[in-house]
């Protein structure tokens, strides 16, 4: 038995020395500063008898102590079904051992379970924020699941530099500066920036292009920036404007526009009617940014507002988020959870994970009361460091911002429940269009994107039960050299082989004997292989893709279909090609080729997306990006000498050589890059 250190100096004992998943991993900001002295509770008793379910757990229990902390179900395949957290561990872990479960799901888990483990904690909101950390981690089946846990993007505005400049962030807050957010989506932020630019004219470009400038740009000739890189404004002049900027960030809003149009008004006195126009659309701009944040209730300075709608088996959570008296947009998810839950008990587990890696704001308003609502308010209290209450409200300003997130939840709920029925009745109606032997879970479509051969990407777009997964999209520059330009089926070929021979390697071939009913497929995570894959072409990109499948030996395990562009490339005359009938088309009107259709042009534009940001990329390309030696320091120092990467192409080594923090070593090195000999 071995022991493993804590960072508070306790000791977690184990019987396993591979086991990865005994403590959870230490996050920091994101998942809570807690630390719990624990102990593997398996070494005073071990499975030997081959027991299992009620049996297995009644035998656990007589060896549990009446502590809090945090217990893990597993099955005969070694996996986590499920995580839970407990006041006492005895008495928790003991009614599975009575027999009186509130749901045949519950039942099921307890029969399937032939192993457990237990950590314990010094308090029970230590036990909730590591039971959230490890549900995150290990997606146990008969948990309540976030599914959609995209980070949420945030404004900056830097501290690293005499200028500083307004960005749109996501991850970890490394960069000094301050952070305002979240917003629930990146266009809102997007949509933030630009009005904020206009009101505040701040800077938006990178430090090197700030540092590089010997002119103002486009932006300050169209009034969205200061140029405090050429000085047209002083230092101090643009350390107002990004104050006025933070205050407005930080909920001051109204006292911004005050001064502004107290500045205005002093203009308009003075006759100084072009400054007087500059405040004048600076307010403008400040106005078209609080018109599109929609609802701001005066009542709410820092909240997020959750509601809840549960029905037919779907539950749909709503979340506002308001900071600084303004409201940042909203965002719904859709939970997995047993169907029999009630929408409290669903609510109060997603409210733990989704606090397990982001900053808690001061107020939580819920459209229900949740089980666990005190304790739920200590443990993300002692998270943030600071007091987080949480609570319904009955009457007033809350109550009609609670009842509107509701009404918001009722409407994505209805949205969710007609697209999971349409995407249904087509993924059916696709698998009996081609004859497979199930109904697809995972649909790849693939497609090429060039100009004449150059910048050529290939795109991979993926298609499920929830539609398009977008997280699960992949591009892939064409790095061979061995392809002529323009050739699509070796391009198709490259892209191939290196999707496939990484899943190999990765995955492992799937079992594709092994039947899975719609119960479990629905609580199983999305798959990683393919059970189809669309080609955007005829039988001569399908050609290249079996030769493929036939070299990796995975011609059984991925049903192919080729989708041709039909007579004169018009929509609905598409050919279909497959290995187990001759090519075929569909009715024009069938929703299946319509899904088709619609699949084939999201790799279309996804591909040529792809291939538009690498050729812009290529475009603007510095060729001192190409020298070998040049980092960032030395071309800020080139382009700041010379002006531009052109001017120091043309350069003489003994001016090169005239340039601060260039040797002559160095010089040479650039001075030879652009010329054919070395010689001065």
């Amino acid at each position: 038995m071995n022991g493993k250190k804590l960072p508070d100096g306790g000791v977690l004992f184990d019987d396993n020395d591979d086991d990865e998943d005994d403590v959870a991993p230490s996050t920091g900001e994101a998942a809570g500063e807690y630390s719990a002295a624990a102990m593997d509770w398996n070494a005073g008793w071990k499975n030997e008898s081959g027991l299992k379910g009620m049996d297995l757990i009644g035998e656990f229990v007589k060896h549990l102590p009446n502590s809090p902390g945090v217990y893990r179900m597993f099955n005969e395949a070694g996996d986590v079904m499920y995580v839970g957290k407990a006041r006492s561990l005895k008495k928790r872990v003991g009614n599975y051992a009575q027999g009186r479960f509130h749901s045949n799901r519950i039942g099921q888990m307890v029969r399937l379970t032939t192993h457990m483990e237990f950590v314990t904690t010094r308090t029970e909101t230590e036990a909730l924020l590591l039971e959230a950390n490890l549900i995150k981690r290990l997606r146990p089946r008969y948990n309540v699941l976030l599914r959609d846990d995209k980070s949420f993007p945030y404004i900056l505005i830097t501290a690293d530099n005499r200028a500083p400049a307004i960005f749109k962030h996501r991850g970890a807050r490394a960069r000094k500066g301050d952070y305002f957010g979240p917003f629930a989506s990146a266009g809102a932020v997007g949509r933030t920036i630009n009005s904020l630019q206009r009101a505040f004219l701040i800077r938006t470009c990178t430090d090197s292009v700030f540092e590089s400038r010997t002119r103002p740009c486009l932006l300050h000739q169209i009034k969205r920036c200061s140029a405090p890189c050429t000085h047209e404004v002083s230092d101090e002049g643009y350390a107002e404007l990004v104050k006025e900027a933070k205050d407005f960030l930080s909920g001051k809003s109204q006292s911004v526009k005050a001064t502004i149009a107290s500045q205005m008004n002093e203009a308009s006195e003075d006759l100084d009617f072009e400054r007087a126009a500059i405040y004048r659309d600076r307010l403008a701009a400040l106005s078209h940014v609080q018109s599109h944040q929609g609802i701001n209730p005066s009542g709410i300075e820092e909240a997020d507002v959750f509601a809840i709608h549960h029905e037919g088996g779907v539950s749909c959570i709503q979340v506002f988020f308001f900071r600084t008296g303004q409201n940042w947009g909203n965002r719904a998810y859709f939970p997995k959870a047993d169907p029999s839950l009630p929408g409290s008990e669903i609510l109060n587990a997603f409210l733990a994970q989704f606090y397990d890696d982001k900053p808690v704001p001061k107020q939580i308003l819920l459209s229900e009361t949740v089980d666990e609502q005190e304790l739920l308010a200590a443990a993300l209290s002692e998270k943030a460091n600071h007091k987080v209450t949480i609570s319904v409200p009955q009457r007033g300003e809350k109550k009609d911002v609670a009842d509107h997130v509701l009404a918001n939840a009722r409407e994505a709920h209805g949205r969710k429940l007609a697209e999971t029925s349409s995407q249904a009745r087509l993924l059916k109606g696709f698998a009996e269009t081609f004859a497979l032997p199930y109904v697809p879970r995972r649909i790849e479509i693939y497609d090429n994107s060039h100009i004449m051969g150059t910048n050529a990407v290939g795109g991979m777009v993926v298609a499920g039960p929830d539609g398009f997964t977008k997280a699960h999209y992949r591009k892939f520059n064409i790095k061979s050299t061995d392809i002529t330009p323009g050739d699509d089926f070796g391009m198709m070929r490259e892209v191939m082989t290196r999707r496939f021979s990484r899943l190999l390697k990765e995955e492992g071939k799937p079992d594709r004997n092994k039947s899975v009913s719609p119960e479990d497929a629905a609580d199983m995570p999305f798959p990683a292989w393919p059970d189809v894959i669309l080609i955007d072409g005829g039988q001569g990109q399908m050609s290249a893709v079996r030769k493929i499948l036939d070299e990796l030996d995975i011609r059984d395990c991925v049903t192919a279909i080729g989708v041709a562009k039909g007579v004169d490339r018009d929509a609905g005359r598409e050919r279909f090609f497959t290995d187990t009938r001759s090519d075929f088309s569909l009715p024009p009107r069938d929703p299946v080729l319509y899904f088709l259709q619609r699949m084939r042009d999201e790799a279309h534009r996804f591909a040529i997306g792809s291939h538009r940001a690498r050729r812009k990329k290529e475009m603007i390309k510095n060729p001192l990006d190409e020298i070998a030696g040049i980092g960032p320091g030395r071309k800020r120092a080139l382009l700041q000498h010379f002006g531009t990467a052109k001017a120091v192409s043309r350069a003489a080594l003994s001016d090169l050589m005239a340039v601060g923090g260039i040797s002559e070593t160095v010089a040479r090195m650039v001075y030879n890059h652009f010329h054919e000999s070395s010689k001065d």
